[in-house]
C-alpha cells in the first residue's frame, strides 16, 4: 500500500506483520510555538494603549498653549497699567490684579513641569516596552514557518503605501472655504471657574444687567468696556456706562455715560437684561415692541427693526427655569466673529427658540432665519460661537449647565453637552461671548464675571 504525505515534517513510516494496515507516526522535531509569549506581547500592548491615551498626550500641549495665551493676556494688562494716568487712586488693586494672574501663570508652570516629568518617565517605560516586544516578536517570526507574520507586514507596507498616495492626492485639492458654523474652533467642550468678578459701582442695587466688550469695536477702543443696568423696576434702562479697561470698571471709577433717552421708561428705552454691543452700536429689545433697536454710541440715535408679528415679548417668553421667570427676558442679543443674533420665541414655532441674523447696516434688517425644537422657557440664557447658538439652563444655586447648541450651518441640534459653569451668584442674568479674548462676560445677580472657555481645537481657560 503507497502513501503520498504532502507534510514537511519529518515522518517515520511502520507497517504491520500482516502487510495489511499501515500506520504513519508523525514526528515534529521543531519546538512547539511558545504561544505565551504571544498572548504576553498582547497584554503588554493592550497596558501600553490604557496608559497612553489621546486625551494624556494632548495634556502638554493644552497646558503649553494656556501658558502661552495667559503670559500675553498678563503683557497686554501690564502695559495697560503703564499707561493708565491713575493718580495712584487705584494702582494697588490693579496690582493685585496682575499679582493674582501670575500666581496663576506661576500654577501653569508647576502643573506644565509636573505634566512634563510624568510624560518623560512614561516615554521611557513605553520605549522599554516597546523595544522588549519587538526582540520577541523578532524571536517568534523565526518559528512562523508558514510565514503568515511576514505577509501580515507586508500587506501593513501596502496599506500604507496606498494611505500615503490617497494623501498625496488630497493635498493638490483646493483648501475648503471654512464657514461661519466652522471656523477652526471645534465643539466647546469646558468653562472655566470665575477669572474675574466683582460687585458693579451700584452695590447690590440693581440685580439685572448686561457687561462687556464691543467685539468689532473703532480702532484706539480695543480695551472699553461697557455696563447697562436696569435702573427702573429691574426691567428698564436708558443709559450705557463705558469705562476704559478692565481695571475701571472693576473698581468702577472714570465711568463716561451715554444717554438713550432722558426718561426712564419712555420709547426706545432698553428693555430687558439681555443685550450686545458690536460695531459701536448696542443691540436690545425696545421699549414695549417686538422690535430690535440699534443705538449708535456716537450719533446717539436709534435705528429698529420688527420682528415676526407674533414674537413674544413683555414676558409672554421669557428665560426661566422650574423655580423663576426671568422677566422681560422674551429677546437676547448674541454676536461672533461674523456678526449679531437676536434669539426669541413665536406663537407659530410653539414657544421654542428662533434665530434671526441682525445685519447691521443703518437702519438694521433681518437676514437669515433658524428654527429650533428648543423651548424657551427652559433655558436660562444663550450666546453664540462661530455661527453655533449654546444655551444654559439653571441645575441649583451654585451651578448652571450649558447643555444646548444649535449649528446654524449644517442645523445639527445636540442636547447633551454637559457643561457646567460655577456660579458666584443664584441667577445669571446675561452672558455674552468676545470671540476675540474667547471669553464669556456674565451678569450674575449685581456682580460682573468673567469666564475662561475651552474647545476642541484650541485650549485656553
Amino acid at each position: 500500500m503507497f502513501f503520498h504525505l504532502l507534510v514537511a515534517i519529518p515522518l517515520v513510516l511502520s507497517q504491520s506483520a500482516g502487510g495489511k494496515d499501515c500506520v504513519c507516526e508523525l514526528q515534529n522535531s521543531d519546538p512547539a510555538f511558545p504561544e505565551n509569549k504571544l498572548d504576553q506581547i498582547g497584554f503588554t500592548a493592550s497596558q501600553c494603549s490604557i496608559n497612553i491615551t489621546s486625551k494624556k498626550m494632548t495634556e502638554i500641549d493644552r497646558l503649553a498653549l494656556g501658558l502661552h495665551h495667559r503670559i500675553l493676556q498678563l503683557l497686554d494688562n501690564v502695559s495697560m497699567l503703564e499707561k493708565e494716568d491713575n493718580g495712584n487712586l487705584y494702582a494697588a488693586v490693579s496690582l493685585r490684579i496682575i499679582e493674582i494672574e501670575l500666581a496663576e501663570v506661576q500654577d501653569l508652570l508647576d502643573k506644565l513641569n509636573r505634566t512634563t516629568h510624568s510624560y518623560q518617565q512614561l516615554s521611557k517605560h513605553a520605549g522599554a516596552e516597546l523595544r522588549g516586544m519587538e526582540k520577541t516578536m523578532m524571536e517568534l517570526e523565526k518559528l512562523d514557518h508558514t510565514q503568515v507574520m511576514v505577509k501580515q507586514r507586508e500587506n501593513q507596507r501596502i496599506r500604507r503605501d496606498l494611505e500615503r498616495c490617497k494623501n498625496v492626492l488630497n493635498s493638490t485639492l483646493a483648501p475648503p472655504t471654512i464657514s461661519p458654523g466652522h471656523c477652526g474652533l471645534g465643539r466647546l467642550v469646558n468653562v472655566s471657574e470665575p477669572k474675574t468678578f466683582s460687585l458693579t459701582v451700584y452695590g447690590t442695587s440693581y440685580v439685572f444687567g448686561a457687561w462687556g466688550r464691543d467685539t468689532n469695536p473703532a480702532p484706539g477702543d480695543e480695551n472699553k468696556h461697557w455696563l447697562v443696568v436696569l435702573s427702573a423696576s429691574n426691567v428698564f434702562g436708558n443709559f450705557i456706562r463705558q469705562y476704559s479697561s478692565l481695571s475701571t470698571i472693576t473698581l468702577g471709577i472714570f465711568p463716561t455715560d451715554t444717554y438713550i433717552s432722558s426718561a426712564n421708561p419712555t420709547t426706545n428705552t432698553i428693555q430687558g437684561p439681555n443685550m450686545v454691543m458690536y460695531g459701536n452700536a448696542l443691540y436690545y429689545n425696545c421699549y414695549n415692541t417686538h422690535s430690535v433697536c440699534q443705538f449708535n454710541m456716537t450719533a446717539k440715535s436709534v435705528a429698529t427693526v420688527s420682528l415676526p408679528s407674533d414674537t413674544g415679548f413683555n414676558s409672554k417668553f421669557p428665560f426661566g427655569h422650574l423655580g423663576a421667570a426671568y422677566g422681560y427676558t422674551d429677546m437676547d442679543f448674541a454676536s461672533d466673529e461674523s456678526g449679531v443674533y437676536v434669539i426669541y420665541a413665536t406663537t407659530s414655532n410653539f414657544g421654542n427658540v428662533m434665530i434671526s441674523k441682525v445685519e447691521t447696516s443703518i437702519p438694521p434688517v433681518l437676514g437669515q432665519n433658524w428654527t429650533t425644537s428648543l423651548h424657551k422657557r427652559t433655558i436660562t440664557n444663550t450666546f453664540m460661537v462661530c455661527g453655533v447658538l449654546y444655551a444654559t439652563r439653571y441645575l441649583d444655586k451654585e451651578m448652571e449647565e450649558i447643555f444646548y447648541s444649535y449649528d446654524t450651518k449644517t442645523n445639527e441640534e445636540r442636547y447633551d453637552l454637559r457643561i457646567h459653569i460655577k456660579k458666584v451668584e443664584a441667577n445669571i442674568k446675561s452672558i455674552n461671548y468676545d470671540h476675540r479674548d474667547r471669553l464669556l462676560y456674565v451678569f450674575s445677580d449685581a456682580y460682573i464675571v468673567r469666564y475662561g472657555t475651552m474647545f476642541e481645537n484650541v485650549y485656553q481657560m
